[in-house]
């Protein structure tokens, strides 16, 4: 990557994340709640779902920024290096380096898979929208399989100072949700983190395409 491509992405995945963030902050608010112990009304129902949000501004820009650097320059640095049959691995590295979570881990190969298949398709490369469409899709199937994780990710955030599950150890959390709530319990509040992350797809990942390639 120049200067000119590590600039480009900078730029876009900043302006990416920002605009995310800012339109999706209450789904994700009210996600949050449906998977809390109290559930959704008992923890504020749909009360004050913008609390909050000046700090997500400040810090999506920077983070989103950094993470598509980092996932660009890896994917130039090995991509190179690889067959077209590997490119999800690459594509696997690279979204794990940028954010160390489950999530990203599935979304990005997803998204490049979905891209690689359209543009091959139509025999020309995705447009803005197309890859839109692409990261709604991919972050449907990235967003349902890992709600679990979610869940006890929210129950040990919430949960209180010097509790077995404040400790931070995700499997046991899991463990205690399916004993005490089933399989509702390990995937409550799938429908708006479903529709939250699919719809922050289309705007984060076409955003980001869209720009970066007018910076470009």
């Amino acid at each position: 990557m120049d200067g000119r491509e590590i600039l480009a992405s900078l730029v876009a995945g900043g302006v990416a994340g920002l605009c995310a963030d800012l339109t999706l902050f209450p789904l994700d608010t009210i996600k949050t709640r449906l998977q809390s112990p109290q559930g959704l009304y008992n923890g504020g129902g749909f009360r004050g779902i913008y609390a909050g949000i000046p700090s997500t501004a400040l810090g999506s820009f920077p983070n989103a920024a950094l993470f598509f650097v980092t996932y660009e320059y890896t994917k130039s640095v090995l991509g190179s290096s690889v067959s077209t049959k590997k490119a999800p691995l690459v594509h696997m590295i690279a979204a794990s380096l940028g954010e160390v979570i489950p999530f990203s881990l599935v979304q990005f190969p997803m998204w490049e898979f979905l891209k690689a298949v359209w543009s091959w398709k139509q025999n020309r490369v995705v447009d803005s929208w197309q890859a839109a469409v692409c990261g709604a899709f991919a972050g449907t199937f990235a967003a349902g399989i890992t709600t679990p994780l979610d869940v006890a990710k929210t129950r040990i955030m919430l949960a209180e100072a010097g509790s077995s599950t404040a400790s931070g150890k995700v499997l046991p959390v899991l463990n205690n949700i399916w004993k005490t709530q089933g399989i509702s319990g390990l995937f409550s509040g799938i429908v708006p983190r479903v529709a939250w992350i699919s719809l922050g797809g289309f705007i984060f990942l076409g955003t980001y395409d869209k720009v970066h390639k007018m910076l470009l």
